[in-house]
């Protein structure tokens, strides 16, 4: 098992890779920004190395600085969090010509499902449903009509690269692919540093279901279940639940074996998610592979039982899986609400700003993954997560009485957040019901809650 491992992250997702670590009895080091020097992560780590100032190009995305970091305090282990550098495979092989243990998948395999269009191609030889589109990059817009005009519109056109719906652009008719084209390679280039995109048949309001997955070093590859993303703010998730309301349990088996399969077909290691797309009619098709741990995380911890962090950390330490398939099954339901320093009557636009009052709601089936405490000012310069209420209950009726209750007691004072956008969203019948789509918060917004 590692000695010390260093946390390349920061927030709440620091912090819970840093309690992980303290279960496991191994020493954390919070590799910090000059903003997050008064961060709870900073403060509850054994130790902390500062790697830069408060924007991300010059502290959490520096690998050498992060590198350095590593070196100095000794740790043999670098844990990526989500985001930042999560996902990228430089960095990966550069913690590996270190001595350092990526806590992730291999290089290889980040770069591989890390290409979108490849990813797909793949996923299809491993016969995971996918959705109608290019086979690789398209070159033009010669190229993309005549793939639209087969496949049929509307169609999406998506960064190869790319991720959090930065690079997208729906096109309804040939004009609108002509106009959209030029506007999604540029906004690709300038978020991802690859212009590459392709077209995919555009799924009319689907769901948006991901499978968890977790392999180790001797093959062992399984699911915990489904979760449902549908609840979205351009393309970003802002509510999660496990089970999905929309998936049967036979469904859930025969999705969650082929992802495993998918998974084994390319060698696969650590924590990962297989997202789906669900239409209308219950198909399912492939959409991409999150090569880490993801935001969402706790709802399927919360139904299944099994600390998902602390198992990144024993993989990769090179011990197998704790847990066999037949030991992971679904106990009642879990729902997550992003609180974010957002003001939802705004456009959700961010704000910075000190917490003057944080008291965060407890009670039964309730729990809390947040960086926040009274005082402690979030700066401007990151994602704007505050917190995640997780709320479980024997069924979904009780989670939800649980969110209701969960969101009342939440006091932030200081900044606008999303918790009255949350407490709109579980009052209203389609989601109380369980009937929606990704266009969910669109619909919300036009019409008011039911």
């Amino acid at each position: 098992m590692f000695k010390k491992i260093l946390v390349a992250n920061r927030g709440e997702i620091a912090l819970r890779i840093i309690r992980a670590c303290r279960e496991l009895g191994i020493k954390s080091v919070a590799a910090h920004s000059e903003a997050d020097t008064d961060a709870l992560a900073t403060r509850l780590a054994d130790e902390k190395v500062c790697i830069g100032p408060a924007a991300a190009a010059q502290s959490y995305l520096s690998i050498p600085n992060i590198i350095s970091a590593a070196e100095v305090s000794g740790a043999d282990a670098i844990h990526p969090g989500y985001g930042f550098l999560a996902e990228n495979a430089k960095f990966a092989e550069v913690c590996q010509s270190c001595n350092l243990t990526f806590i992730g998948p291999s290089a290889e395999v980040i770069t591989m499902m890390g290409n979108k269009s490849a990813a797909k191609k793949h996923m299809a030889e491993a016969g995971v449903p996918t959705v109608p589109g290019s086979e690789g990059p398209v070159e033009d817009i010669k190229e993309a009509q005549a793939i639209a005009k087969d496949i049929g519109y509307p169609v999406i056109v998506k960064a190869v690269s790319g991720g959090g719906g930065r690079g997208m652009r729906v096109a309804e008719n040939p004009a609108e692919l002509e106009q959209f084209l030029p506007t999604a390679i540029a906004e690709a280039k300038g978020a991802f540093g690859d212009p590459s995109v392709y077209i995919e048949k555009f799924i009319k309001n689907p769901r948006h279901v991901e499978i968890q997955l977790m392999g180790d070093s001797e093959g062992n590859l399984v699911h915990f279940g489904e979760r449902d993303c549908s609840i979205q703010r351009r393309h970003q998730k802002l509510l999660e639940e496990a089970p999905s309301p929309a998936v049967e349990s036979d469904v859930r088996d025969e999705l969650g074996m082929k992802a495993v399969k998918a998974a084994a077909s390319v060698g696969y290691t650590n924590a990962g998610t297989m997202e789906f797309l669900l239409d209308e009619d219950g198909r399912f098709y492939f959409m991409e592979m999150n090569t880490r741990i993801q935001v969402e995380h706790p709802v399927t911890e919360m139904v299944t039982g099994i600390d998902l962090v602390k198992e990144q950390i024993r993989i990769a330490a090179g011990l197998p899986l704790d847990v066999v398939q037949s030991d992971i099954g679904l106990r009642g339901h879990a729902i997550e609400f992003r609180i974010n320093a957002e003001d939802p009557e705004n456009n959700f636009l961010p704000a910075g700003g000190e917490i003057k009052l944080y008291n965060p709601p407890g009670g039964p089936g309730v729990r809390v993954d947040s960086h926040l405490y009274t005082g402690y000012r979030v700066p401007n310069d990151y994602d704007s997560l505050l917190a995640k209420l997780i709320v479980w209950g024997r069924d979904r009726d009780e989670a939800i009485q649980r969110a209701r209750r969960g969101l009342d007691e939440f006091i932030i004072v200081g900044l606008k957040t999303t918790i009255g956008f949350h407490l709109q969203v579980v009052e209203d019948r389609r989601f109380i019901d369980g009937k929606f789509s990704t266009g969910f918060l669109e619909n919300l917004v036009e019409s008011g809650a039911k």
